[in-house]
């Protein structure tokens, strides 16, 4: 297509007409001209333009890289929060559990004592209640053999007033006495 627009241009009389102005009124001065303005331009827009513009870009892309940077940095410090948080559930998991053990042993230590000392209280009052009991009995008999004594005493002495009351009863109840007090 583009051959057949070429052969088209070449037959047209309008081909000519911009071939010869084009390259018919060339004028080397005008090239030369051109061409030191199209450097000077290049050379100002080198020494102006390039170094902001890339200076910009640099200092975008170190901006994107820092950035970058900061959010690697960020990203490691949560990742080192999490795991000292981690770390620190993990102890107060372990020192509750502690406390917990702790406060069990204490409270059977609680109970094992006041159980002792309960049964030393049951022991002390079960010897007391022995020794009371015991000075009850020896009371008890105290008072018992006193009544008895009391006892055989009167009757002692109604027998004694019964048999002194016969004369024949004393005599032999005197020789009876002598007789055992030589034997003994």
């Amino acid at each position: 297509m583009v051959v057949a627009f070429i052969t088209y241009l070449k037959t047209n009389k309008l081909k000519s007409y911009i071939m010869e102005e084009l390259f018919g009124s060339f004028s080397l001065g005008l090239f030369i001209m051109q061409t030191i303005l199209f450097l000077a331009l290049v050379f100002l827009l080198k020494k102006f333009a390039w170094k902001p513009i890339l200076d910009a870009v640099n200092e975008r892309e170190e901006g994107i890289k820092n950035a970058l940077q900061s959010a690697e940095n960020a990203r490691k410090e949560m990742q080192n929060l999490q795991s000292d948080n981690q770390r620190i559930l993990h102890e107060a998991r372990i020192e509750r559990d502690a406390l917990l053990k702790d406060a069990r042993e204490m409270k059977d230590k609680m109970v094992a004592d006041a159980k002792n000392e309960a049964q030393a209280q049951g022991l002390k009052m079960i010897e007391q209640a022995k020794a009371a009991i015991e000075s009850e009995k020896n009371a008890a008999m105290a008072e018992l053999r006193a009544q008895v004594s009391n006892l055989s005493i009167e009757i002692a002495e109604k027998l004694l007033k019964e048999e002194l009351s016969n004369k024949e009863a004393q005599t032999k109840l005197v020789e009876k006495m002598l007789g055992d007090a030589k034997l003994n």
